[in-house]
């Protein structure tokens, strides 16, 4: 089978490509993938040295919601109709909704990893002021979600929330998202510490949460979302935060190496966000055996079931009660850290995601031929 991936290489589409394609690959497929957003850094692309049937296309066309998106969006469909052309593959992943309205015959599903009017309605609770480009984003979403054979979401909830945002006329299947377990270590001695990760200024995040009340332990922000290169001479860019009610570290952003680590050592995750469409960071600590203290909203309630202690929404107070109850109780700590472990181990591998990509590839195509 040939299939053709797109990605982004400004968020966390990047490290679902490189998961996704790197078992497509060792399954025996060819793939061609087609980057927007900015052409890599060779240490984004380092993962693909030895990955035999893979074509990489990297492109510097903005991505749809960014600023003058619009205005790249056409020559970026027309160069990926060209790929098309030229590759013939028999079935497109399209990890970017705008694209779902290729005008190919080729079957093909878009993925939702967010977008502008799912994340505005979770963080206002109603749809930004109306705009001539607003109008053009919507219209694309709708026509992009109509077209395809598929549209996958990692959870019920996200497609729940493309329905309010964009209507109901489209198929929804659910995948969820995997990461590969060989990248995370559950066996390192645990700090007393809580990590969370995300801006302090991101009211989508909002990891300030953490800054409104004294804890018992330490805590650790890590202020950027994606990895960067290892720099030649080491940089310590930590910064001590003082809100007057308690000091926290905040770190600028971290190598993959320097993200491990820190996950590994920590003994709490705090998933803070109001709006997570993949909840990736919070799988990524899971891995790591981290306990999770999550935000109570209906996406972590269907991801982490019982594996994980729930603070009440967006509230600091009964965030700082959860980790204080961590910090007396170790033995609870390490429960649930175990328990968020085999729930990642059992529903986010990336064994598994692939598999039901896979499967749900054959499945369309079958369907399409019919």
């Amino acid at each position: 089978m040939r299939v053709l991936v797109t990605a982004d290489t400004f968020s966390g589409v990047w490290t679902h490509a490189r998961e996704l394609v790197s078992g497509l690959v060792t399954q025996g497929a060819r793939v061609t993938l087609v980057s927007f957003g900015e052409i890599p850094l060779p240490h984004q692309t380092a993962w693909m040295d030895g990955l035999h049937g893979l074509e990489y296309h990297p492109t510097a066309f903005r991505l749809d919601w960014m600023q003058e998106g619009e205005q790249d969006f056409h020559a970026a469909q027309d160069y990926l109709c060209e790929i098309v052309r030229d590759t013939r593959p028999d079935f497109l992943h399209l990890n970017q909704l705008s694209f779902g309205a290729l005008p190919v015959e080729t079957p093909r599903l878009v993925a939702a990893h967010g977008d502008v009017m799912t994340w505005w309605l979770s963080i206002h609770g109603h749809e930004p002021a109306a705009s001539a480009w607003l109008k053009w984003y919507r219209e694309t979403m709708v026509a992009g979600l109509r077209r395809a054979d598929a549209v996958v979401t990692a959870s019920r909830w996200m497609g729940e929330m493309l329905r309010v945002a964009y209507g109901g006329d489209f198929e929804g299947y659910i995948v969820p998202p995997g990461r590969n377990p060989i990248y995370f270590n559950p066996f390192v001695s645990k700090e007393e510490s809580v990590l969370a990760i995300g801006r302090l200024w991101d009211t989508g995040k909002q990891v300030a949460l953490l800054t409104q009340h004294r804890h018992g332990l330490p805590v650790c922000i890590v202020g950027a979302d994606d990895p960067i290169p290892a720099p030649p001479v080491p940089i310590r860019a930590d910064v001590r935060v003082s809100t007057g009610e308690c000091e926290i570290s905040v770190k600028g952003a971290q190598t993959e190496a320097q993200l491990r680590s820190l996950y590994s050592k920590s003994k709490i995750f705090a998933a803070t966000s109001r709006y997570d469409a993949t909840g990736l960071a919070s799988i990524e600590a899971a891995f790591s055996r981290c306990a999770l203290v999550v935000n109570d909203i209906d996406v972590y309630r269907e991801m982490w079931g019982d594996a994980a202690l729930y603070f009440e929404r967006n509230d600091a107070e009964s965030l700082s009660y959860m980790l204080a109850q961590l910090d007396e109780d170790r033995e609870l700590a390490h429960l649930y850290g175990t328990r968020a472990y085999n729930r990642a181990r059992e529903r986010f591998t990336a064994r598994r995601m692939v598999d039901d990509y896979l499967r749900l590839y054959r499945q369309l195509r079958t369907a399409k031929a019919a």
